[in-house]
Formats: C-alpha cells, structure tokens, sequence
C-alpha cells in the first residue's frame, strides 16, 4: 500500500510541512512514514492508535511520532455517516531528521532534541500546559513563512524537549514490522472491528476478512500488533466505555453492555487491567478533576 507510505511527502525546497486538516472523518488508514510527525486534535473523537497503544482520543490530543511508527486516528462510526453537524480538524506538522542538516543533532546543543527523537520512535503523548502552549504556536505556525516559520518550529521542538508533560506510548519492545501490503490487510482488521466491536467477534469471520485461517491469523495479528486479536478487541471496548461513562453519563452496567461485553464481571476485570483502577474509580477520579 504505496500511498500510505508516502502519505506526507515534503518538497524539496522545503524544511517541512505544517497542514491544517479539515474533513468530516480523519484519515481511517493505519499507516507509516519516513518523517517525524507532530500532530493535534482541534475538534473530533474517536480511537487513537500508536504502535501497539490503543486509546481514545478528543478535543486537545497531542502527539508525537517518530519515522515509520504506525500510527491511526480513527474517527467515531458517526463521523462516516454523512452527518453535517459533525467535523474534524486537525494541525499536522511533518520534517525528517535532517530537516536542518546531516550533523545538526550530533551538536552539544542539540543534545535534548535528540532525546526528544529517541522518545518519538515509541510515540510521546503531550498533555497539560505544555500542550495547551503547543497547541498555540501550531496554528501560529499556519501563518507564517520562511524563516520565521523554522525558528517557530525549532521553538516547538525546545518545548517538547524540555517538558515533564508526556507520556510515552508503545511498549519499549515494540517495532514496525510492518511491510507495504500488511497495511492494507490491518486497515481491513481495523476497519471491521471498529464497526463491529459492540457484539461478538469470532475469531473466524475476522480471519475470513483477512483471507486467512484463523491459527495463521492469530500468528500474523500478533507479530504485528505486539498483542492477542482478543486483547485487542478488549482494549476498544474499554477505552469506549471510558467515553461512555465520563462523556454520555452512563453507569458502569450500562457502559458494559453497551460496549460489548457479555458480562459485568469479566468487564470489570478487563477495565482494572487496561485502565489500572475499577469502572466507578474511573469515573470518580474524572469527575473530581473537570468539576472539582
């Protein structure tokens, strides 16, 4: 799948490349690319995916990935629809690592953007003031040209690199193993488990989707995906009853089934092992950060 590979070409006589990103879903290809990437959420939700990190994301979601990290913001099923009420938007930022020469980063003072650099290749979620002030001088950045625009861009950089405000995101293990044709046949996986993760999902009819059996799919999904297909589908679900429970209000039965699992019990056990604390801990703890 050629065109996800080169999904962000920067001209030649060019540094980089900011864009401001407006459609009625985000892309839905899971794909890579050779630049580093640093993007945030203006408006839309949905599922956010990063190497082997999966997590829901909304307004204000800032992230920054390192070259051939596959990376997807999936949109929400209802932003597919058609609906007029409903849009994205997003800023993007795309340089390669010598955007400003072969031996810029081997300089002393740039020793923190280095560090920054190895961060990326796992994929670094900004969060807090750091990227609320980010989040800024993107769209400053929108407006300006020439040098002015690199020095604005190397002035985002010297955040990111100094900042406690991050979370890193896939697992230190994990590595793109990834060749051109696996991204269309995960585009399929995601794509189908997206729309159908709020009922049962037979191993079979998945494996059917990739053209493959069910013992060879269970292999492939794991070798690429860093997980099991079932830990996979469990972690959808849960970070769905996540926006379940703080965004629609709903209770934590409620937000099981809804999300689809079969069973309170087994719900609960998979939310405390993804999110590390109970449904209603969950919900507790954000109602008391937003509302005080």
């Amino acid at each position: 799948m050629k065109a996800a590979l080169q999904k962000s070409p920067i001209p030649a006589s060019h540094a980089f490349v900011v864009k401001d990103l407006r459609d009625p879903h985000f892309d839905p290809n899971w794909h890579f690319h050779p630049e580093y990437q640093l993007f945030v959420v203006l408006q839309g939700s949905g599922t956010r995916f990063i190497g082997d990190h999966v997590k829901p994301f909304k307004e204000g979601d800032m992230v920054f990935t390192g070259p051939d990290l596959p990376h997807l913001w999936r949109s929400d099923n209802e932003y597919f629809e058609g609906r007029e009420d409903l849009w994205t938007r997003g800023v993007v930022i795309y340089f390669h690592e010598n955007f400003l020469g072969d031996q810029f980063l081997q300089k002393e003072e740039m020793i923190k953007v280095k560090q920054l650099f190895t961060r990326a290749c796992r994929g670094v979620e900004v969060i807090g003031k750091t990227a609320e002030c980010i989040r800024k001088m993107m769209l400053e950045l929108l407006d300006l040209t020439g040098f002015e625009s690199v020095i604005h861009l190397l002035k985002i950089l010297h955040l990111l690199a100094n900042t406690t405000e991050y979370h890193l995101l896939s697992s230190a293990g994990y590595t793109n193993s990834m060749k051109e044709g696996d991204t269309e046949r995960m585009n399929k996986v995601h794509a189908y488990v997206m729309g159908n993760f709020r009922r049962k999902i037979s191993l079979e009819e998945v494996a059917a989707i990739a053209n493959m059996t069910p013992t060879s799919f269970s292999r492939y999904f794991k070798v690429h995906a860093n997980k099991t297909f079932s830990d996979f589908v469990s972690e959808i679900r849960i970070g769905y009853a996540c926006k379940l429970l703080i965004e629609d209000r709903l209770n934590v039965s409620q937000a099981c089934y809804e999300s689809g699992f079969q069973t309170l019990s087994n719900f609960n056990k998979q939310f405390k092992s993804i999110t590390h604390r109970s449904p209603l801990a969950y919900k507790k703890e954000y109602t008391e950060a937003v509302f005080g």
